[in-house]
């Protein structure tokens, strides 16, 4: 009886094991691929984890073991540039709030990774609308309010999920901060604020630097990581006036920035190209208040003539569900002048290059993790329904 128990426990395990080795065929009518051309007609070959083959029906053949997917069209998996799913829970409950800590207006070394849910029902739920990969932390809101994360959503544990534990320190100017704090209670005050603070971490890195046997401070640590450039400072600044001001701030301490939100980019276009700052772009349907009340439906469109790189996000929501949806962000940008593959791009391959993760995911090329988004139709389309999605190879929707 103990030998059976045994052997059906390791068919069953040897069993789970093979499962994890997907063998999977899509042909599609149309595959954007982000890397190139899209291909009339094509077919994606996976093995495990990664893209095997991929190009013209004619040029791939499929084996015979595999398991096939038809569908009218496939992009990369999507990726949203800036959310704050995994923190902010779908409930709008205390209990699953923990995208912003209101102790204090500058807490740069509070890490999202201490504190994302894979199990959050809203990972779910952006996963089944093709976004397989998230850039989450904590949000806008105050001066410093942590540092983010890259997860993919098909996981159920933090550990599986994290592509980069620590990729950006979230900044944030403009007047949303006094909705939060009391201190500061003007835009000059915060800008003063960080200001102190990036001279102190400049003191603390060249100590850092000299000696070994110095104190470690958190805080500190996590600042002077932006000013080293191991993190990236992703500043939330929604009104020309406070674009500029993060632009000085750039230009002043010399950290690699990305500017985030920008609801008034039109009005400061050639500074932000001038500055070489990428940008992820605000939802084209943001609500239009406070330092976003003049948001714009072209801003996108802008951005693209002006050969600024952006892409798209879904930001926070204090409402329920808690999140948009960024393929629905970005057919809107289409219909006020952005070009659909575009679009496409922006979502996908662009938000990979700016993240530093785009020798994984982004595009499908031979080699690249096997994440796609299946669909019955024009991905833009708002009539269009989503078929499968895949991440790492596994059928996670379907």
């Amino acid at each position: 009886m103990k030998n059976r128990i045994t052997l059906f426990l390791f068919t069953l395990l040897l069993g789970i094991s093979m499962s994890s080795y997907s063998q999977v065929a899509v042909q599609a009518d149309t595959i954007y691929t982000m890397d190139g051309d899209k291909i009339i007609d094509g077919i994606v070959l996976v093995k495990g984890e990664k893209i095997e083959a991929i190009g013209p029906a004619t040029d791939v053949q499929v084996p015979s073991d595999y398991q096939m997917h038809k569908t009218s069209v496939v992009t990369p998996g999507f990726i949203d540039a800036h959310t704050v799913v995994g923190l902010a829970g779908i409930f709008n409950q205390d209990s699953d709030q923990d995208q912003l800590e209101t102790s204090s207006a500058i807490q740069p070394h509070l890490r999202a990774f201490d504190a994302y849910n894979a199990r959050e029902e809203l990972v779910k739920f952006v996963l089944d609308k093709g976004v397989t990969t998230v850039h989450t932390g904590h949000g806008p809101g105050a001066l410093a309010s942590g540092q983010t994360m890259i997860a993919k959503t098909a996981y159920n544990t933090v550990k599986k999920a994290v592509l980069d534990s620590k990729t950006t320190v979230s900044f944030t100017l403009g007047s949303t901060v006094e909705r939060y704090f009391d201190k500061p209670g003007t835009r000059a005050k915060g800008v003063a604020m960080l200001r102190q603070q990036f001279i102190d971490a400049q003191e603390y890195l060249d100590k850092r630097n000299s000696d070994e046997n110095h104190s470690t401070d958190l805080k500190m640590e996590a600042l002077a990581d932006v000013l080293s450039g191991e993190l990236t400072a992703m500043i939330t600044a929604h009104r020309a006036n406070d674009i500029m001001t993060a632009l000085r701030l750039k230009e002043e301490f010399g950290f690699n920035m990305i500017l985030d939100g920008a609801s008034e980019a039109y009005l400061v276009v050639d500074e932000i190209k001038d500055a070489g700052i990428p940008v992820f772009i605000h939802p084209t349907m943001t609500r239009t208040y406070g330092d976003a009340q003049n948001a714009s439906f072209t801003t996108a469109s802008k951005l693209a003539e002006a050969e600024i790189p952006f892409a798209f996000q879904s930001g926070f929501e204090s409402y329920v569900p808690k999140t948009r949806i960024i393929l629905y962000e970005a057919a809107v940008a289409t219909a006020y002048g952005l070009d659909r593959e575009e679009a496409l791009k922006a979502l996908t391959k662009q938000p990979a290059q700016l993240l530093g993760i785009s020798d994984k995911v982004g595009s499908l090329a031979t080699g690249k993790d096997a994440d796609l988004v299946l669909f019955d139709g024009d991905p833009l389309e708002y009539t269009t329904h989503i078929k499968s999605v895949i991440v790492d190879g596994k059928v996670v929707k379907k």
